[in-house]
């Protein structure tokens, strides 16, 4: 009891005094929602690398005319995640800061690390583009720089849950920065690796990824002009989706027993609450996904809806996770984020709004307009290529104005805040 009166003493020391501008119950829903679309983002971006990557050394036409658009999808699902991943994280900042902040100071080398190889990653995907419109799609190349790739990709998953996992044990910083009574201010460490927990998140890649390949088979489908080349892409789409959603499926619900049953002492409280249950309608939805779209191949909008319904339920699934966070930080360190002091600061919350609905809306719906009519102009084919309309043109540039005047107003508001002061 004193040890958590402690942690709690440290953590409201480390408390932002400005509080949270609005509810922390809205940031706490949002928070969910955002972390769900960049899950989601991040799920296509390893589920299409991966395959893109397969299609190398499978080398069958329908292979690499699905290695062609996974490598596409990949690229356009990193501006995704990097996008959707923004919100989370300044949610987190707003309402778990000290636990947050306290992690990256931890491990503030690996923070930086993060961040190239994740640049390092996009370039690699880049590269992959640059050999097949080269002609060597069937070449050992762009099978390496998807390999490279997709091990980055992973290693930017791993590193953020160590991030997120440190941030949720309070009472073992002490020990991480000054083990044996020496302290340690490099930020070379990292502390605490759940595998099953990681494992999960990851394994989340193949079913939402095969949603995404049913929507693909459905947008074949909808092609104007459709050969028989076609129809039977359509098909090895289908068994495609089928075998990595079963797989997927079955390593979602394993992967989530199995992180439920080694939960650390401090979590211990989880498996008496009723929302291992809730997750557990998550990892069945997904099991269960691949057969019901099999039953139900000759729907029009089933397809589409597989991809759906996979976001609803990764929404359910990062809704428990928030539960295991709150509840947690409450158990060890007395924390409750509706117990934050609220400053109600309308401009920057209508900020927030602008930035992520404005400029983010307009700059995913750049990306993901371009990856569908692509698609649609170059059937697939490696080498293919796509002149964007002029309707794209324009918001494309519209998505590139916006993120320039915002850009150009945030160093105008920092400046005049310095000048004034």
């Amino acid at each position: 009891m004193n040890e958590n009166l402690t942690i709690a003493a440290m953590t409201a020391a480390l408390a932002d005094p400005a509080g949270a501008p609005s509810h922390p119950l809205i940031f706490l829903i949002l928070g969910v929602v955002t972390f769900a679309l960049h899950i989601a983002a991040v799920s296509v971006l390893l589920g299409s690398t991966g395959l893109a990557l397969v299609a190398r050394f499978k080398g069958t036409d329908h292979w690499l005319r699905l290695g062609a658009t996974m490598s596409f999808t990949a690229k356009a699902a990193v501006g995704a995640a990097i996008v959707l991943g923004v919100a989370p994280l300044l949610f987190v900042q707003v309402v778990f800061d000290p636990f947050w902040y306290a992690s990256s100071m931890l491990s503030a080398v690996w923070t930086l690390v993060f961040l190239l190889l994740l640049v390092i990653g996009y370039l690699a995907l880049y590269r992959v583009d640059a050999l097949l419109h080269r002609g060597s799609e069937t070449g050992r190349g762009a099978a390496f720089w998807l390999a490279g790739a997709l091990v980055l990709f992973i290693a930017c998953g791993a590193l953020m849950h160590v991030f997120s996992n440190q941030a949720l044990f309070p009472g073992q910083w002490l020990a991480w920065y000054a083990p044996d009574g020496r302290v340690d201010a490099s930020g070379r460490g990292l502390h605490y690796v759940l595998v099953p927990r990681l494992l999960f998140f990851l394994s989340l890649s193949l079913p939402v990824t095969a949603a995404w390949l049913y929507g693909l088979r459905r947008y074949v489908l909808s092609k104007q002009f459709m050969t028989n080349d076609d129809a039977l892409y359509s098909d090895f789409l289908e068994s495609t989706a089928f075998a990595m959603g079963r797989a997927g499926g079955l390593l979602t619900l394993f992967f989530g027993v199995v992180w439920m049953a080694m939960l650390p002492a401090e979590q211990a409280w989880f498996i008496g609450s009723a929302w291992p249950w809730i997750g557990l309608i998550a990892a069945l939805f997904f099991l269960a996904m691949p057969y019901i779209q099999k039953r139900r191949r000759l729907c029009t909008t089933c397809s589409y809806m597989a991809f759906v319904m996979s976001v609803v339920m990764t929404v359910l699934l990062a809704t428990v996770r928030e539960a295991l966070r709150v509840g947690t930080l409450m158990d060890s360190a007395g924390f409750s984020p509706f117990e934050l002091a609220v400053n109600w600061d309308v401009p920057s919350v209508a900020i927030f709004f602008v930035t992520f609905l404005l400029v983010g809306g307009t700059s995913l719906a750049y990306i993901f307009m371009s990856a569908w009519k692509a698609g649609l102009a170059t059937n697939g084919k490696p080498g293919a290529v796509w002149t964007p309309s002029a309707g794209i043109e324009r918001a494309g540039s519209w998505a590139a104005l916006l993120l320039s005047l915002w850009i150009a107003g945030y160093f105008a508001v920092g400046l005049a805040v310095v000048l004034n002061s």
